[in-house]
């Protein structure tokens, strides 16, 4: 399994990959990100995934690119930055020599690869089973066992329901309340109030649940789904919190950092 170098893909883009991509980044490993033509992130300041939709994107002090072909990636790599490639299909892996490939799509389900290398997936989350569709699972569900490595079995199922923060649950998130155009009143970072309009989804509201900080918004003139989540309040007023990497994405970081680790 050992590499002589430390090239990663990371499967994903979103606030939880993006978490592990920078613990990774921080220890001298190379990172390379795959995405959807149009990703979907909520927690979009601390998501790689946007150098999709923007060209480059900066998490904390890390800069991530947009790559359009290997040359481009070869670049960013040379650079010191993250390249963001749409390739949903992992095709990279048929063309670098990758150690390992971290499987962040927080799908809720696993969706096969082509594995020409045959090489080790650690996978984030529900739909993961080590020993079926990966060698490694990482626990992503908050409480005692967050960043559990689990050599064999699955994680936990996905409850559906965030965890508690000052006493607010699932009131935290806001779900499309029908299929349509979104389109937003407020920017992530913002302090909101109470009953405060943040967005409209096919011409119908949605308001703020209590007085709180953006601290995520899907991006304004997508089409979404019923019950899509489209945002997320927090009931803090700290600003940081929308521009710093949570502290469940670096714990799942740090556990991935140690199952590479443990492959050298």
């Amino acid at each position: 399994m050992t590499k002589n170098w430390k090239l990663i893909l990371i499967r994903g883009g979103g606030d939880l990959a993006s978490g592990a991509a920078a613990v990774l980044h921080r220890n001298r490993w190379q990172v390379i990100i795959t995405e959807l033509p149009e990703p979907r992130v909520v927690r979009r300041k601390v998501a790689f995934a946007e150098a999709v939709w923007d060209g480059q994107q900066q998490v904390e002090e890390i800069h991530s690119v947009l790559a359009k072909n290997d040359d481009e990636i070869t670049s960013a790599l040379s650079a010191g930055k993250i390249p963001v490639i749409v390739d949903p299909d992992a095709s990279l892996l048929e063309r670098f020599d990758f150690a390992a490939v971290v499987d962040a799509r927080m799908t809720k389900r696993f969706n096969a690869i082509t594995n020409p290398a045959n090489l080790p997936i650690i996978g984030l989350g529900p739909g993961f089973i080590a020993g079926e569709n990966c060698d490694v699972v990482i626990e992503t569900n908050r409480g005692e066992n967050l960043g559990r490595i689990i050599p064999q079995g699955a994680a936990e199922q996905d409850t559906g329901i965030p965890g508690s923060v000052d006493g607010w649950g699932i009131e935290r998130v806001l779900y499309s309340p029908c299929e349509g155009i979104i389109r937003t009143f407020v920017e992530i970072g913002e302090l909101v109030e109470k009953g405060q309009l943040l967005v409209e989804v096919g011409g119908t509201a949605v308001v703020a649940p209590f007085n709180g900080l953006v601290r995520g918004m899907l991006r304004d003139g997508l089409r979404v789904r019923e019950h899509l989540k489209i945002g997320d309040v927090d009931p803090r007023k700290d600003l940081t919190l929308a521009t710093s990497v949570s502290d469940k994405a670096l714990v799942i970081g740090e556990s991935v950092l140690k199952v590479l680790e443990s492959l050298q």
